[in-house]
């Protein structure tokens, strides 16, 4: 199990972040990007998870700058946008640079976000210095599309999901030349969470086999 610590981001600001340790040597960092229900139980499940195969992982609070250790029930899915379009962007930078930097010691870093967090996820392979990143259907990246990472990017998308439509992905492919992407069948929008009604456990299982084999070829 992790544990709640403390960031400070280049501007001073502090953050909670929830750090999971692997039982021995880890093999690389990974930063855990939320959805935009904050730093949720299945966050925490996921972070404990990566941890338990090896990787240091920090999973930043990112919602601690506009409403500081708020958890939302993913019901409230109006709330969670209204908080994620009050962020700065830069701020985010910041924020995930932080966790970046808590997770250098571990070697090479990488990053994984869901819904929003998939384009944070993005972002931060187009601006941070990090390794490599994975984006679990992620929309907003899709407002900065003229930045290009730094680093080998996957993408994971469901087939029916709503608010991602076949158009915006080959927007996103068009713009992301050379990354790797896939479409699952019809999976909808966060078919990775398992407390969320769109659970897709065949499409959660084969992008997560996907993305633990994306991680071993670029961070170890």
């Amino acid at each position: 199990m992790g544990e709640l610590i403390r960031l400070r981001a280049a501007d001073g600001h502090e953050l909670d972040a929830w750090r999971a340790e692997p039982a021995g040597e880890p093999r690389a960092g990974l930063v855990v990007i939320q959805e935009v229900f904050g730093l949720t139980e299945h966050i925490r499940r996921v972070s404990d998870d990566f941890a338990a195969r090896g990787y240091f992982v920090i999973a930043p609070a990112m919602f601690d700058r506009v409403a500081p250790g708020i958890v939302l029930d993913y019901g409230e899915v109006e709330r969670g946008r209204d908080i994620m379009l009050s962020l700065d962007r830069e701020q985010c930078v910041l924020d995930m640079d932080a966790a970046v930097q808590a997770a250098a010691p571990a070697g090479k870093v990488g990053a994984v976000g869901y819904c929003w967090g998939g384009a944070m996820a993005d972002l931060a392979a187009c601006r941070l210095d990090i390794a490599a990143a994975v984006s679990y259907y992620g929309r907003a990246n899709v407002d900065w599309l003229d930045l290009k990472p730094r680093c080998p990017v996957l993408y994971h998308f469901g087939e029916a999901d709503p608010l991602i439509p076949p158009e915006l992905v080959e927007q996103i492919r068009a713009a992301r030349p050379g990354c790797e992407c896939y479409v699952y069948p019809g999976a909808g929008h966060g078919f990775n969470c398992d407390e969320r009604e769109d659970y897709d456990p065949d499409a959660a299982a084969l992008a997560l086999e996907r993305t633990l084999d994306f991680f071993a070829r670029y961070l170890g």
